[in-house]
């Protein structure tokens, strides 16, 4: 996909509409002309640039990430999932999980979001996990699914959102013993 009209400053806002709007409307009544119209753009422009609601969608998600867990080297792994956890802010995670279960009702019915979001978002992250971790640990395939289950399951089960407090306790009770750390 040619992306190189639009200079980083104006996709960072382009792709802040767009998880601003998907927090508001969700996943299904988002439209092309809807983040147009919010973004001053071009519908025509933004296909140009990412093809698709699904694929502008996932790289929204993956230019929101608050760090890259594979720049992240304390020496010890349980001092990396501290740092990731200490460089994320308490407000935006609770935005974020908003986003993710809205966004998990809406993979079920759309292959193509599906696969967006697993070759941008899921599949870099277990790649860089590989590098930091040992890769035949079998937990280190399940990470993602602790993680993402702990931001859905907070809300619904303690009715309270994930911040740096439980995700720090989550961490240290739950995913760093299932690596043997």
């Amino acid at each position: 996909m040619a992306r190189s009209r639009l200079t980083p400053e104006r996709e960072s806002e382009l792709y802040a509409a767009v998880l601003d709007l998907l927090r508001e409307v969700g996943y299904d009544a988002l439209t092309m002309d809807a983040v147009a119209a919010r973004t001053h753009s071009s519908k025509a422009t933004l296909y140009r640039q990412w093809g698709s609601k699904p694929e502008l969608v996932a790289r929204a998600l993956r230019a929101n990430k608050p760090s890259d867990f594979s720049e992240i080297d304390t020496g010890s792994l349980r001092g990396d999932f501290q740092e990731m956890v200490a460089r994320t802010d308490d407000c935006q995670m609770e935005k974020d999980s908003a986003l993710m279960r809205g966004l998990a009702h809406a993979v079920h019915n759309n292959p193509e979001l599906h696969r967006a979001l697993r070759e941008l978002l899921v599949e870099p992250e277990l790649s860089g996990f590989d590098e930091v971790l040992d890769a035949e640990n079998p937990a280190l395939k399940l990470i993602p699914h602790m993680l993402i289950g702990a931001f859905v399951a907070r809300p619904l089960i303690d009715d309270q959102p994930v911040d740096r407090a439980f995700l720090t306790a989550y961490v240290d009770a739950v995913v760093l013993p299932s690596l043997g750390v």
